[in-house]
């Protein structure tokens, strides 16, 4: 058989749903246009956008944007050349390093390039062959990759169900005797905010049990960093355990707007990864303008809860609202508001008729989220509140949702043309876009 042929005829899980539903350029790979924010334009119409992870409005604000124009101008896009260790250095990445790891309160930080491929990288790094990986069974894929890659060298690894203190024990346990045997250690990998349902990870309670057993922890905060705690530093800081995360990560495609990573911790740990992360030692260093604009951006963060504060203004009124209205939104206690779908009998089908009312009839943008990005059965929406939408965004969204779900009830959805009264809608429409 050759090789391309099974290539042509299976997209795979996600592949599939888009080639069955006509869904290329709509369900996935869809084009979204215009200015950054809240109200774009898809296949020719404007819609209330809710599928940018730009938490704190900061990608379109515009001290951010003259930041990014002026350090392009000043040193293009390719400085630095070349890998960090060969060439590419900078006192600009060494300045930015301090400054992320004092605001977290770890010792070091190191830049990456990318933030999936680094966190990849920097598990690879951090265990060889003898060592064990206990991690949670909802980590983010990025995280299955990095394990994946220890299972390559032949490393063992125990997964405990999802924020689970009693599976994670037992677990611990199977990996501390099984790390004895090789003569390795236990490292553990779990996140701050679960991407997808909003959980926060029980960080203090995975802390605590460092008195019992002996293990590392690695913690990804991709969602975390910059939207919870007091000042902005991640669920380590709002559950008071940030000195019990030995590897703190975050990527800066989330609150930071942009592109790149950093990993933190004690300085000679991170002077470890800085000479064994192969995604780094082989690449390409972060541009000079992200590093420039990556410090104007932790400084607006730091220096200023306006951002935080209204993110959190309007998560509070758009969880409150779906609540109200008969939504199941999970346990979500971060911004990331999942829309768990119920009186499903279509399946896929029905979902994707429903998600084209949402866009082509009322104008809300949200993405569609089944397996295998989330467990087999599970099938939902994902809001992302951020500090750009308004009142008026969030009231248009809620009347939306209200009239899309008395529509999934009664069935509407299979089989049927969607439709929507546009007159239920008008003075909503009116509010959203003033």
């Amino acid at each position: 058989m050759d090789l391309f042929e099974k290539l042509r005829t299976n997209l795979g899980p996600i592949g599939s749903n888009a080639r069955d539903f006509n869904g290329h350029h709509y369900f996935a790979f869809p084009k979204l246009e215009g200015e950054l924010g809240p109200h774009m334009r898809f296949q020719g119409k404007e819609v209330l956008n809710w599928s940018l992870n730009n938490y704190l409005g900061l990608a379109n604000h515009p001290e951010i944007r003259k930041v990014d124009a002026e350090a392009s101008a000043a040193w293009g896009l390719a400085y630095p050349m070349g890998a960090r260790m060969m060439s590419g250095n900078s006192d600009l990445h060494e300045q930015f390093e301090r400054e992320l790891a004092q605001f977290v309160g770890k010792e070091d930080a190191f830049l990456l390039n990318y933030g999936y491929q680094g966190i990849m990288s920097a598990v690879e790094a951090i265990v060889d062959h003898r060592d064990v990986i206990v991690y949670d069974a909802e980590c983010h894929a990025c995280l299955i990759d990095g394990i994946r890659l220890h299972k390559a060298k032949m490393g063992e690894y125990y997964k405990f169900n999802h924020n689970d203190m009693e599976s994670l024990e037992k677990n611990l346990q199977r990996a501390t005797k099984k790390a004895a045997e090789k003569g390795g250690s236990v490292l553990v990998i779990t996140e701050g905010v679960f991407g997808m349902s909003g959980k926060v990870g029980s960080l203090d309670k995975i802390v605590a049990l460092k008195s019992t057993y002996e293990f590392r922890l690695l913690v990804d905060d991709a969602h975390g960093f910059g939207t919870m705690g007091e000042t902005g530093a991640g669920v380590g800081e709002m559950l008071g355990c940030q000195d019990g995360i030995d590897l703190y990560f975050s990527t800066f495609a989330k609150s930071m707007a942009a592109i790149g990573a950093f990993i933190a911790g004690d300085h000679d740990i991170i002077m470890y990864l800085k000479y064994n992360m192969r995604s780094q030692t082989y690449a390409k260093a972060l541009p000079m303008p992200y590093v420039v604009g990556g410090l104007k951006r932790l400084d607006m963060i730091r220096n200023s809860s306006e951002f935080r504060d209204k993110l959190w203004e309007n998560v509070r009124a758009i969880q409150s609202g779906l609540r109200e209205r008969g939504f199941d939104i999970g346990e979500t206690e971060s911004p990331v508001t999942p829309v768990f779908l119920h009186h499903i009998e279509g399946g896929v089908a029905e979902v994707a008729t429903l998600t084209k009312d949402l866009r082509d009839n009322m104008g809300v943008f949200c993405s569609i989220v089944v397996y295998p990005v989330v467990p087999k059965g599970t099938i939902m929406l994902r809001i992302i509140p951020t500090a750009a939408h308004s009142q008026a965004d969030v009231e248009y969204t809620l009347d939306a949702f209200a009239q899309m779900g008395d529509k999934l009830k009664k069935g509407t959805y299979r089989g049927n043309t969607p439709s929507v009264d546009s007159k239920t809608l008008e003075v909503s429409a009116e509010a959203a876009t003033e």
